[in-house]
């Protein structure tokens, strides 16, 4: 067992691989209350082509599966996980992201009891025909609801553009079409190939021994059975610049248009995870330099009414997978269009300074610290990019970052050839 100090932030870690591979991380945080059991798999949405355990080909499941699996897991044949937990004294739940999927407790007493529920149940799968089909109506449901949002339809169709062959494009929880296609079959061909132990990551943040926590662990899973595993195989669409769409139109029930601009970077990423997170971080503040709340483009654009406070902007870096997308509600969707574009392509040497981008900084890593004491936070941030850079080390990344590396990695990632630009306009402009 290793222990790993941040004395920056005044936090410590206790580390262990075990045999069968599980990667387990124990948090003490000694007067708080609560504790948090997180237990992950290095498996999301985009995963649906692979090479599945004793096989020697590539096979591609429905769209879907990794949701649909972590529905499934917690109903067994002797009952629903979640009243395990809730007799416990503990609330649990789960989410599926394009690339993880997360089971989690949170609890003030019965930690022990709870952490074994949490490793038995996510250890044990069991899915029949007849439950399979069940499910199917309750996710489409699911779906249905997704697909009448508006904010979130926008998002997906930028990354309809961005990635047109690439799953990314696809809704976590797949479509209505798709989720019909899933059978107990897939299920099991899924869990058995990504819910291995040494696929899989364990955290426990809360106040709780180390020693004994990480015991407890140990001896829990001494007692299951796992074949050799070797590395996962999964499969991608490649894709290059030239495949993206630039502009797509949208209509919904809305009452006024939205937009949203979009760029996908295809460069070069670190391997090294403290520059790839350089990199990441570089781009935020970058984009909150242009496009934030306090910068000079937002306050002339919602002076003049052009925008309003759904104005916003995000960055994502997910394994090799790096996009942003900005935009809003507007009544001049042309117009901010080409606003959003002509910032991003000259970038006015004027927002890009030194000292705006240390109160960034000194923001952020203020926000950072001040988060650090939510033990939901730690739980769900500590490893959330699987790079083995942790919570603990972002500081030290962000103090790092000067206002070269931000017009540097802005210049890698803006190219004008891999931009997009989605319109959602109400549908009685469709029906003109």
């Amino acid at each position: 067992m290793e222990k790993i100090e941040y004395k920056q932030v005044g936090e410590i870690a206790w580390h262990e691989r075990l045999a069968n591979g599980l990667d387990v991380t124990v948090i003490p945080k000694k007067g708080f209350l609560k504790t948090y059991g997180l237990f992950t798999t290095n498996y999301g949405s985009i995963d649906n082509e692979f090479i599945p355990i004793g096989l020697e080909h590539y096979t591609r499941v429905p769209d879907g599966v990794a949701h649909f699996l972590e529905h499934k897991m917690f109903e067994k044949e002797e009952g629903d996980v979640f009243q395990l937990f809730g007799q416990l004294g503990a609330s649990a739940n789960a989410f599926t992201s394009f690339t993880k999927t997360s089971y989690l407790f949170s609890t003030t007493a019965n930690v022990y009891e709870n952490l074994e529920v949490l490793l038995n149940f996510v250890q044990d799968p069991y899915f029949t025909e007849e439950t399979v089909e069940k499910e199917k109506g309750i996710i489409a449901q699911e779906i249905k609801m997704y697909e009448d949002d508006p904010d979130w339809q926008l998002m997906f169709g930028v990354l309809r553009n961005l990635f047109p062959t690439h799953p990314l494009h696809i809704d976590i929880a797949g479509t209505t079409e798709s989720i019909q296609e899933i059978d107990a079959s897939d299920l099991y061909a899924c869990y058995d190939t990504f819910y291995h132990p040494s696929n899989m990551k364990l955290l426990v943040v809360g106040n709780v021994d180390p020693e004994m926590t990480i015991e407890f662990i140990r001896e829990n899973q001494a007692q299951k059975d796992f074949i050799d595993m070797p590395p996962v195989k999964r499969r991608y669409p490649i894709e290059k610049p030239e495949v993206v769409i630039h502009e797509s139109h949208q209509y919904m029930d809305i009452a006024q248009p939205k937009v949203m601009v979009g760029g996908r970077y295809f460069g070069w990423l670190p391997d090294d995870a403290f520059k790839r997170r350089q990199f990441q971080y570089a781009v935020q503040f970058g984009l909150a330099l242009l496009f934030g709340n306090t910068s000079r483009n937002y306050n002339q654009w919602y002076q003049s009414r052009l925008i309003d406070d759904s104005f916003s902007y995000e960055f994502n870096l997910e394994r090799d997978l790096c996009y942003f997308a900005i935009g809003g509600d507007t009544m001049y969707p042309e117009q901010l269009v080409q606003q959003i574009e002509a910032v991003l392509l000259n970038m006015p040497a004027g927002d890009l300074t030194s000292d705006k981008l240390e109160i960034l900084k000194k923001k952020k890593i203020g926000q950072l610290m001040n988060q650090m004491n939510s033990i939901e936070f730690i739980a769900n941030h500590y490893d959330e990019d699987n790079d083995g850079l942790t919570l603990f080390e972002l500081p030290k990344v962000i103090e790092s970052i000067q206002i070269q590396d931000v017009k540097e990695s802005l210049n890698r990632m803006i190219q004008p050839n891999t931009l997009t630009r989605v319109y959602m306009e109400p549908l009685a402009a469709q029906e003109k």
